[in-house]
């Protein structure tokens, strides 16, 4: 249509117009109702007069015959003494006289108003029944305007349109492809469904119509080839899969120490069905354009920001965040705090909230990972300054990994903030460096050497014989902790059938560190140290000198390191 160059004044005047010859075509008015006011308020009012027998008074300025006879006898009057009687009667003259004007006034104004009224209703009733045929002001159809543009010309500008008709698919990330109506045999078919628009309107209620543009959408007249339009429509670039995107759900994602959610995302991929039936509507309806996100055309999220359910799932997960558990490993340190938790409670696309038990589960096994030591190989200094690799052995840290799980779950519901150290099956000295410490007994399997170091210092030195390894009791290496210590104690060897032992030797003082394995003295022993174990070792024990093993017992406690090494 154009925009509208008209001003409002010229619009009203071509509108009156039309319907005036809309008017006279219908003989809405007979020649007789023509009258002229003037007359008719004057001859009203000297019929009323009459009726009621009253004179009609005259003018000011204007001096009537009869007054002027009414003068001459006046003043005869006066002369011979009446002038009293007449001076009563002149101001009751005077007042009757403005009554009637004023009264006259007051009908003239009335029928003025009246007319003017109904001449209002009369333009009133031009235009209702003028838009019985014509659309209302500011009308629109399927978006473009036909404000007081009559049915026929609505259908003669659909008519020329067509020829030249194209859509404009407006996408979601700005682009645009167009289907013309020349591709698709694209013709206009006249009908009455833009007749019924124009009657069923409103037109009493035109007037509303001046702040209340009415906005029709109506299915036009149109025939097309249905087989061409749907090569048209597989040929777009907006239905090719690989230019598609999905769109994303609201959800919630941690930011920083809690979840917040985070806004859909509304892609490119096409719903075929509602994108065929917006095309087929927005081509009978003849729109030139046609938003495929107004119409629906996406596959939008589930979810969005506002949806209940993503803020639901948003304050399930943010209560578990409340807790801050640290661990001790001395120096060392592990946190578990929302940064942490957030990783272990997850949201499916139902939005439904999880605690993922195995996440907590990996996470202690990692600390596992990271800070047991028991049974690994490690790599030590020895006493007398050389490097040694020691393998095995029942010492070292070791994380009671389904305790611990208890206690951080336990933790984690409860928002507790606590400082502690993990649940262990076994401990050791220390976290740093080799984990027993600076205070060991050390046994040089190779050199048959017992040592005890106190403090990073040698505090004892002593030749020792170990098992023998010929007859299948060597010594085994690794790193064991001492279980105890005692006096005067009766070694004993396996128990035979007759409820004898393999062998029976007391000794003064015993402190086994791996099962029956364990420092004694060994006064049977002839030598010490040198290749003594190869022939006359013993079942696996460590044999010191008396004194030496006296020095020794002294020395250690249960519960420390001892470290056994080739």
């Amino acid at each position: 249509m154009g925009k509208q160059d008209k001003k409002a004044d010229q619009i009203v005047d071509e509108t009156m117009k039309e319907i005036a010859e809309d008017l006279e075509k219908e003989d809405a008015f007979a020649d007789d109702d023509e009258f002229e006011d003037e007359e008719y308020f004057y001859d009203e009012d000297e019929s009323e007069e009459e009726a009621s027998g009253e004179s009609i008074e005259p003018e000011e300025g204007e001096e009537p015959e009869e007054d002027e006879e009414a003068e001459d006898d006046g003043e005869q009057e006066d002369e011979d003494g009446f002038d009293d009687e007449e001076d009563e009667e002149e101001p009751e003259e005077i007042e009757e006289e403005k009554a009637a004007k004023k009264k006259k006034r007051k009908k003239v104004a009335l029928i003025t108003l009246g007319s003017i009224f109904g001449a209002l209703v009369l333009i009133y009733a031009g235009f209702a029944f003028y838009f019985q045929s014509h659309f209302l002001f500011n009308t629109k159809i399927n978006g473009t305007s036909f404000s007081l543009k009559s049915v026929s010309q609505v259908e003669d500008y659909m008519e020329q349109q067509v020829k030249d008709y194209v859509l404009t698919l407006q996408e979601s990330d700005g682009g645009s492809e167009q289907i013309a109506g020349s591709d698709i045999s694209l013709k206009y078919v006249p009908g009455d469904e833009l007749k019924k628009l124009a009657k069923n309107q409103e037109s009493l209620l035109w007037i509303t119509s001046l702040w209340d543009a009415p906005e029709i959408e109506a299915k036009v007249g149109v025939e097309y080839d249905e087989d061409a339009l749907k090569e048209q429509i597989a040929a777009l670039q907006c239905l090719v899969p690989e230019n598609q995107t999905a769109s994303v759900d609201a959800r919630p994602e941690f930011q920083t120490d809690k979840f917040v959610i985070t806004e859909e995302v509304i892609g490119t991929q096409i719903d075929t069905e509602a994108f065929n039936k917006a095309v087929t509507e927005a081509i009978n309806g003849f729109q030139s354009t046609l938003d495929l996100t107004e119409a629906g055309c996406y596959i939008l999220p589930r979810f969005t920001s506002e949806s209940e359910e993503v803020k639901a799932a948003t304050d399930a997960m943010n209560s578990y965040l409340g807790a801050t558990v640290t661990y001790d490993f001395n120096p060392y340190t592990e946190v578990v705090d929302a940064s942490v938790i957030s990783q272990w409670v997850t949201v499916d696309a139902d939005m439904n909230v999880t605690f993922n038990q195995d996440a907590v589960k990996a996470y202690i096994q990692s600390l596992a990972d990271k800070y047991n030591t028991k049974g690994k190989t490690r790599t030590i200094t020895t006493a007398t300054g050389n490097t040694v690799t020691v393998e095995g052995g029942s010492y070292g840290w070791k994380i009671d990994q389904e305790a611990e799980y208890n206690a951080l779950t336990a933790n984690i519901q409860n928002a507790e903030v606590v400082t502690r150290e993990p649940a262990y099956t076994s401990r050791a000295a220390s976290h740093e460096g080799n984990d027993f410490g600076s205070t060991f007994a050390e046994v040089d399997l190779t050199n048959q050497m017992v040592y005890f170091v106190q403090n990073g210092q040698v505090a004892l030195s002593s030749p020792c014989v170990t098992g023998n390894p010929n007859n299948g009791h060597g010594t085994p290496q690794g790193v064991y902790s001492l279980a105890y210590k005692e006096l005067d104690s009766v070694l004993r060897g396996e128990k035979l059938p007759d409820g004898s032992y393999e062998y029976e030797s007391p000794v003064k003082y015993w402190m086994p560190f791996n099962g029956g394995i364990g420092f004694h003295d060994a006064t049977w022993q002839p030598t010490f140290g040198g290749s003594r174990y190869l022939t006359g070792g013993s079942h696996g024990c460590v044999n010191m000198p008396y004194d030496a093993a006296g020095q020794l017992y002294n020395l250690i406690s249960a519960g420390t390191p001892v470290v056994c090494h080739y």
